[in-house]
């Protein structure tokens, strides 16, 4: 089995082998990033927490010395291998070189001024990052709540929020071997974009919940992509039942929900999704574990001995 990173909210746990072992235990930990030219090199951030980096598979840690501490996001580039962070009040800092350089070009985005995170309308949040596996200079920024951003010179300057794109950005990614294909998954829908970012077309018809957060894709077929969707907010992220649903787009399309073996609608939100050279895993916010290798047509549970809670998922 691929070694699995799961962000828990107060931990990062390391699955592998049945079990979840914890690697770092950091209040607030909200997200995480493995290196994929480099599996070794693990990033994680927390919330009011700072920034922490590994180099050897999370046996050891260190701070990263971000030089701002509320972080949201985390990325590494696959194409030139730079680390990016994500934080609120919305920011963006990336290090190539050693050092931490924040591209401050994003906050001066003419939209920048109507940016408003619900919950604290005072505030907004970089909440996804996508740096194209592509092209190392072409890079993608959601903003809770505010847009859909794009830069094509590593962050230097930036296009405000992009046509047909989703506002309420919460996950973002790029198709790994097709030049061009970016997905987005947000409070009001997805979307998906084929010329690298610059335009996007809603993609909803078939689902019938259309709060959807986390987002894989087939990395073998760029019209096969996954989301997870619940009715709304509450749902998705409070004590009530979830009422959601995992599901998956082939071709044209429409949605189909897809039947991990749990009575429908699931109950428990799925936060996250990663696809793993042994196929898609599907990670429940209860820490409930399941992995298919036929697109999502079957699943199975993934042994996680004590592994309660998820809230972000990296492989």
């Amino acid at each position: 089995m691929t070694p699995l990173f799961v962000a828990t909210g107060d931990a990062i746990a390391r699955v592998a082998g049945g079990r979840a072992e914890i690697v770092l235990e950091q209040p607030g930990a909200q997200c995480v990033a493995v290196d994929v030219r480099n599996p070794e090199c693990v990033l994680v951030g927390c919330r009011e927490g700072g920034l922490f980096e590994s180099e050897d598979g999370g046996a050891g840690w260190r701070n990263a010395d971000l030089p701002s501490s509320d972080v949201f996001s985390v990325a590494y580039s696959s194409a030139d291998g730079a680390a990016y962070a994500g934080c609120e009040p919305s920011a963006l800092w990336v290090r190539r070189n050693g050092d931490w350089d924040e591209l401050a070009a994003l906050r001066d985005l003419p939209s920048a001024s109507t940016w408003s995170f619900p919950p604290r309308p005072w505030t907004s949040h970089v909440r996804w990052i996508a740096p194209s596996p592509h092209d190392a200079n072409l890079l993608l920024a959601g903003i809770e709540l505010g847009g859909l951003m794009r830069s094509e010179d590593g962050g230097g300057s930036w296009e405000d929020h992009r046509p047909g794109a989703q506002r309420d950005v919460h996950s973002l990614a790029w198709h790994p071997t097709e030049p061009g294909r970016a997905y987005e998954a947000a409070g009001g829908g997805s979307a998906w974009s084929r010329d690298s970012g610059e335009t996007w077309e809603s993609a909803d018809e078939g689902r019938d919940r259309h709060y959807t957060w986390a987002l894989a894709v087939d990395p073998g077929d760029p019209d096969c992509w996954f989301v997870s969707a619940a009715p709304g907010p509450f749902e998705a992220h409070g004590s009530r039942p979830a009422r959601a649903g995992l599901y998956r787009w082939r071709g044209d399309g429409p949605w189909e929900e897809l039947d991990l073996g749990l009575p429908r609608p699931l109950e428990t939100m799925p936060y996250a999704l990663a696809a793993t050279a042994d196929g898609l895993v599907a990670a429940l916010r209860d820490g409930r574990l399941f992995q298919t290798d036929d697109q999502g047509d079957s699943w199975r549970p993934l042994e996680a001995a004590g592994l309660t809670k998820v809230v972000a998922m990296a492989a």
